[in-house]
């Protein structure tokens, strides 16, 4: 796996350690400043200012973007092309980080989906992250899905390709959201899930255990597995890694047993923790055999 993978994993491991220490702090922490715990963007402590650039992993074949949204923000994206026009370039992925670093930091993520998978990527940058503007929450985060997605519908290149929406972790939960409100339009073609949580109020006693009581606190609630058995159509790959010390994969799991499409696939990573699931062993070939098996031959 490329060394641009293993750096990623090694530094987005702090969020973890910060967020689980503020958990200790009482009820009026949790309910008052769960925005800070809940959506650590400013760690690493330069993530809001030193973003990666497509330019620096190779990929010539790119473009910088500002998305504005409805509510008046600026997001920072990236939009990556893939280098030929073979069939599976008329897919295109829009991908969801977890819930710390910057769109920059996931760059090599994004540059080995459009070399394994052929397909064109847009990552995008949630309010308050990186160089978007803002501050998050889960209103805000739900704009900034589906003005992304908005934006792939109308930019002629991408107009009618075969969307996927692939989210990590606290971006699977943004999927899930913005798949289930867009099923009537038949658009998307496919979800990719890792390590994606059933809802915030029931990852608190794991996440931050000195805080499990107060879970009914929360307010930012992410209630995927509400939505997830609403989306039947589409196909879902589920990727769990199985050591995840953050979000149990019995979580996964049961968002898995949940999922009432009818085209649900399973991968599940042994080794794999909570960050570096996405570094292990056929990690992309699972998707780029599931891309190749559920979107690209789909010829609906």
């Amino acid at each position: 796996m490329s060394n641009y993978i293993s750096n990623m994993v090694s530094y987005l491991r702090l969020p973890v350690l910060a967020s689980s220490g503020l958990a200790v702090l009482g009820s009026g922490l949790l309910y008052f400043k769960q925005n800070e715990i809940i959506y650590p963007r400013a760690i690493p402590p330069d993530a809001r200012t030193n973003v990666p650039r497509p330019s620096q992993f190779g990929l010539t074949s790119s473009e910088e973007l500002l998305l504005p949204t409805p509510d008046g923000e600026s997001l920072s994206a990236f939009l990556l092309r893939p280098s030929d026009s073979s069939p599976r370039s008329n897919v295109t992925v829009i991908m969801f980080h977890g819930n710390a670093g910057n769109i920059g930091h996931r760059l090599p993520i994004g540059k080995i989906l459009v070399e394994a998978v052929g397909c064109h990527v847009l990552m995008v940058e949630y309010r308050g992250y990186g160089l978007s503007s803002g501050n998050p929450n889960e209103k805000g985060l739900q704009i900034d899905a589906q003005t992304a997605l908005d934006y792939v519908r109308r930019r002629a290149e991408l107009r009618g390709s075969k969307i996927v929406v692939y989210g990590q972790s606290l971006g699977g939960a943004v999927g899930i959201w913005l798949v289930q409100r867009n099923l009537k339009h038949g658009d998307v073609k496919g979800l990719i899930l890792e390590n994606t949580f059933l809802s915030i109020r029931k990852l608190i006693p794991s996440a931050f255990p000195p805080a499990r009581y107060l879970a009914p606190l929360c307010h930012q609630v992410w209630p995927s597995e509400q939505l997830l058995p609403q989306i039947e159509d589409v196909p879902i790959l589920f990727l769990s890694g199985l050591q995840d010390e953050i979000v149990p994969a019995s979580q996964m799991k049961a968002l898995f047993d949940s999922c009432r499409s009818d085209a649900k696939s399973w991968r599940e990573f042994p080794g794999g923790t909570h960050n570096d699931t996405v570094a292990q062993p056929n990690y992309f070939e699972s998707i780029q055999e599931w891309a190749f098996d559920y979107v690209v031959r789909n010829s609906s």
